[in-house]
């Protein structure tokens, strides 16, 4: 017999109405729904209500209705990820217990997105050292969108600087680093921007010298600015020129801010 309708059967011999059954523990949408068998209880909503039914809990598993005993787990772990509390969905997955055919891939996947969201919060606290343990020993051999996974990895990695064996890994994803260079200055993180404008393999080229000029400008290094900015001059010129009328200008050169400022009039 499923397991909704032992529940049922056992409710209604109890004398029992739905209502009366949940309590203030389960919705009576919910219970409903587990006993129509379109849902599955977890282990602690099970054990409350064989409680309420004075039944053990074996009473209403068979091997066929068995849930996982990491049910509880995983969703606490998915709780805590959704909201953006990593470290401790990661303390939560240390309760797992393994081998489980059921939820093993997920679990895996999971740990992962985990470790990643923890790296990138450390890098933006500054504690680099963290991230890159985390970084290092994460794995995404054989779980879900591991090759996306793994980039975002060594995304993460060139943020905080690498080996000449990430620097050959890194240069195959020099156009990715400058989109989420470029979309992380338009953001006003500048400092994310430059860090993953550094780690390109690239930094020559008119858009990466455009990018960085930004940078420069924004953290009032114009001097750094005009030197890049010149070299980018040439390709867009719409938005150097009236970067280089600012820079000149703060740096006190008017002859230049103002023959800068006659070419935007052209």
């Amino acid at each position: 017999m499923p397991l909704g309708e032992k529940l049922r059967q056992a409710r209604l011999e109890a004398h029992l109405s739905q209502r009366a059954l949940c309590g203030g523990e389960i919705t009576r949408n919910m219970l409903s729904r587990i006993e129509n068998g379109a849902a599955q209880p977890s282990m602690k909503t099970l054990r409350y209500l064989a409680d309420r039914l004075e039944k053990p809990v074996s009473f209403f598993l068979d091997e066929q209705a068995v849930a996982s005993a990491n049910q509880e787990v995983m969703e606490s772990a998915r709780r805590f990820y959704d909201t953006g509390q990593y470290a401790q969905a990661l303390e939560t997955l240390g309760g797992y217990c393994g081998p489980d055919p059921v939820y093993d891939r997920e679990k895996a996947l999971l740990m992962v997105l985990i470790r990643l969201a923890l790296a990138e919060q450390a890098i933006s606290e500054h504690r680099e050292r963290y991230a890159r343990e985390l970084l290092e020993h994460t794995d995404t051999r054989g779980v879900y969108c591991a090759e996306a996974l793994n980039r975002q990895r060594i995304l993460l990695l060139g943020r905080l600087g690498g080996s000449e064996r990430l620097c050959a890994q890194l240069s195959s994803l020099d156009e990715e680093l400058m989109l989420r260079g470029a979309e992380a200055i338009r953001d006003g993180d500048t400092r994310r921007g430059a860090h993953l404008l550094e780690a390109m393999q690239h930094r020559d080229t008119p858009q990466w010298m455009l990018l960085r000029g930004e940078v420069f400008l924004s953290e009032g290094a114009y001097q750094d600015a005009v030197q890049c900015l010149r070299q980018a001059e040439d390709a867009f010129p719409e938005k150097v020129i009236p970067r280089l009328e600012t820079c000149y200008r703060e740096l006190g050169d008017y002859k230049q801010a103002y023959l800068y400022a006659c070419k935007q009039k052209k």
